[in-house]
């Protein structure tokens, strides 16, 4: 540790300046010489063939470069695994302009390229093309009596203990409900975009729009036949994604293929309504059966999902696990299922499966309450569990009670009044409400490199990506109190497939993951230092295990106090002017523990009788997840998550048009999300908590567990102020006055 230290003080992003100043280039605005533009063409059908596509007027416009399709694409993979990446669910993943197939509307069927972009979107608009259509089937509700489960995906998402059904049957208190949400787009203010610079010799460079650019790089080389080290993917600067840049989307393979074929550069950017042909969060059916004592002990959980996927890929997260990590209940029967509609496949879209099967498990306690006359923080605590009992395992670390606590203490949550319809600010209604969020606190593989210079200079790198939870920042902050240096002294490099590998940034993982390998590489720079500086003649650290010293200020010092040798000075004697080291660090897949973070959220909402308008006044959330880096990023990372929440709660839907499969919501003024209006007090408490197990930081990711359980807190509000309940999200202005 830095005699000042700069972990767990609030730090301003180190990236900001760049981002705020126009300085940062994103995937699109990357300029080449001779640079041409793709403009993608998108299938007008759900479901069929194409019978024929007449590029003659289109080539006719001056220009134009090519049209590619199906019919005269260059070669690409016929495999289907080919087209697979980190993240792809199980099932044969997409091939764009692979043959004359329609799976989807939306779906990618040609690529116009001119010299300008203004000239490829005219082109492509004059493209005349017959389809042979087929009957489509895109009506989740009619479909749920054919809802499968799947386990090809080597997940067990279901779960059984005891018997449920009889301990139902002879519970006193009972609550059954059903739960739904619509369809829900991650629409991040960067469209995705893909720059293929051809570079002559035969090797690609592509400034891509991703989560992670070392699973691009692999996945175009699978695709076109090309060795890694002939492709290189760069996306330092990501404009938000949420889970949509996870996989590859389409626009990458089509400006590497027209790249390739017409070798020159070639950029694709894809338009915001294109940007609905792209994964989603998937629209789910929940329903719930609870069954407890008087004294609100649960006697039976059970808990059905069923969910929408593709017809070539079965995507599921963990949707139903939830309430065995956060209850005690002998008696569960917890299943998952799916639904194949001729979509495109859904994706991860912030706190996959948490998100979704948390809102109906906290919106089912919340109802439970009420039926047991219990208050709703009550029965959370007198139903709390040590232990995953999905794994049968205690926790490495769980401060929920104390989240509890402090969150219902600042909410103000004890002057409540549990009657609904008690409380009234004005014409308005007033609601309070709570619920419980967790999110898994994971880490993958990870490589770092650290470099220090004779000047104090030290460079830490990985192809990790910063989509925006403040990645430049950590790595450096790290990388200073590790080695030793001050903050202005490090330099950060991600976002480039050709550093030391990392995955794909999502999951709340990055930081545990990336961070400890910073850590092992930090430590075997500071070990060869320490060797050098043995190495001076008449050195003061001779003999000095390195378990004896500490690094910082720039020196080696002993810990006993006594003497100690600058950086500078070490290097020096060791004639050298830098020390390079790259260092793995992976999590221990044999721990006997449940890693998981944990969140207790309480919101207020005020409701305009008449009118119906919600308002969600105020939010206080209070979050337990290890060790806090940097308390005004994460902090930042709650409050977003807290907005998204918002957006689920009250706003987001894609709504489809079952006659065309079509989503007939793809733009920013049909599909609504919260706006500063929508969005008032907000206030986030970090709770401590130690975890000494579950990595060399004692870290947990906070990019997830701000948006898990907010839709229920305010959900449960809106009861209490209204007592009306409304369990389809998002609860709109209609859904409240008619319920």
């Amino acid at each position: 540790m830095t005699a000042t230290s700069i972990l767990g003080k609030p730090t301003s992003r180190i990236d900001g300046r760049a981002k705020v100043t126009g300085a940062a280039k994103y995937a699109a605005e990357h300029n080449v010489p001779e640079l041409a533009h793709g403009f993608v063409v998108t299938s007008a059908i759900a479901k069929g063939r194409i019978a024929q596509i007449d590029m003659a007027d289109a080539l006719a416009v001056d220009g134009v470069i090519a049209v590619f399709t199906h019919s005269n694409r260059p070669k690409m993979a016929a495999s289907h695994e080919k087209y697979s990446d980190d993240v792809a669910p199980a099932g044969k993943p997409f091939r764009p302009l692979y043959d004359d197939r329609i799976c989807f509307s939306f779906q990618p069927i040609a690529l116009v390229v001119a010299e300008e972009p203004e000239i490829a979107r005219f082109a492509a608009s004059l493209l005349h093309i017959d389809y042979e259509q087929e009957p489509h089937e895109t009506d989740f509700e009619k479909q749920r009596d054919h809802a499968f489960v799947f386990k090809g995906d080597g997940e067990n998402h279901s779960h059984k203990r005891g018997k449920a059904d009889k301990a139902f049957a002879d519970a006193p208190v009972k609550v059954a409900a059903e739960y739904r949400m619509e369809v829900e787009h991650h629409n991040p203010m960067e469209m995705f975009g893909a720059t293929a610079v051809w570079e002559g010799d035969g090797r690609i460079t592509v400034h891509d729009k991703t989560q992670g650019p070392v699973n691009c790089r692999d996945y175009l080389a699978n695709v076109f036949g090309m060795k890694a080290d002939e492709l290189r993917v760069l996306n330092p600067y990501v404009g938000g994604a949420f889970g949509s840049g996870l996989r590859p989307q389409y626009e990458l393979p089509l400006a590497v293929l027209a790249a390739r074929a017409l070798k020159r550069s070639v950029r694709v950017t894809l338009t915001r309504q294109q940007m609905f042909g792209l994964g989603y969060r998937a629209g789910n059916i929940q329903s719930l059966k609870l069954g407890a004592e008087r004294d609100g002990r649960l006697t039976s959980f059970a808990h059905e999902f069923i969910g929408m996927t593709s017809q070539f890929e079965a995507f599921q997260r963990t949707c139903v696990a939830w309430s065995s990590q956060l209850y005690k209940c002998a008696n569960t029967d917890l299943v998952q299922k799916l639904v194949r509609l001729d979509q495109n496949s859904p994706c991860d879209m912030r706190a996959p499966g948490g998100c979704e099967g948390v809102y109906a498990i906290e919106c089912a306690m919340d109802e439970l309450s009420y039926a047991a006359n219990i208050d709703p923080l009550e029965l959370r605590l007198v139903n709390y569990s040590d232990r995953d009992q999905m794994e049968d395992k205690p926790y490495s670390s769980k401060e929920l009670r104390e989240c509890y606590r402090q969150a219902a203490e600042r909410f103000g949550w004890s002057k409540r009044n549990p009657r609904p319809r008690s409380m009234k600010d004005g014409h308005e209604l007033v609601g309070w409400g709570m619920a419980s969020g967790i999110w898994e606190a994971m880490q993958l593989e990870a490589s770092a490199r650290a470099v220090l210079g004779a000047n104090g200079s030290l460079e830490i790198a990985s192809a990790t990506a910063d989509i925006g939870p403040g990645t430049y920042t950590m790595m450096a902050q790290l990388g200073a109190e590790l080695m030793g240096v001050p903050l202005d002294n490090v330099t950060v490099k991600l976002g480039d497939s050709d550093l030391p590998q990392a995955p794909v940034e999502g999951g709340s993982f990055t930081t545990a993951s990336v961070g400890s390998a910073i850590a092992a590489a930090c430590r075997a720079v500071q070990k060869d230092l320490l060797r050098v500086a043995q190495k001076a003649a008449g050195s003061p650290l001779k003999g000095a295990k390195f378990a004896d010293v500490e690094f910082a200020d720039g020196r080696i010092r002993r810990k006993d106090g006594g003497a100690e040798v600058s950086f500078a000075d070490a290097m020096r004697a060791g004639k050298l002017d830098r020390i390079e080291k790259e260092a793995s660090a992976a999590p221990n897949d044999k721990s006997k523990f449940a890693h998981y973070t944990h969140s207790a959220i309480f919101a207020e909402v005020k409701i305009d009788e008449e009118l119906g308008v919600i308002r969600v006044t105020r939010v206080v959330n209070a979050v337990a997840a290890g060790r806090i880096l940097n308390p005004k990023i994460a902090g930042s990372q709650i409050l977003g998550a807290i907005v998204g929440g918002i957006g689920m709660a009250l706003h987001e839907e894609t709504l489809t048009d079952h006659r065309f499969g079509r989503f007939m919501v793809h733009n920013l003024a049909d599909y609504h999300v919260p706006v500063n209006a929508d969005v008032h007090g907000i206030e986030v408490i970090f709770v401590d908590e130690q975890d000494d197990e579950i990595n060399p930081l004692g870290v947990k990711g906070v990019g997830e567990i701000g948006i898990v359980g907010t839709a229920a807190a305010i959900a449960n509000a809106i009861y209490h102020a209204t007592g009306k309940r409304v369990r389809d999200l998002p609860i709109t202005i209609d859904k409240v006055m008619r319920a």
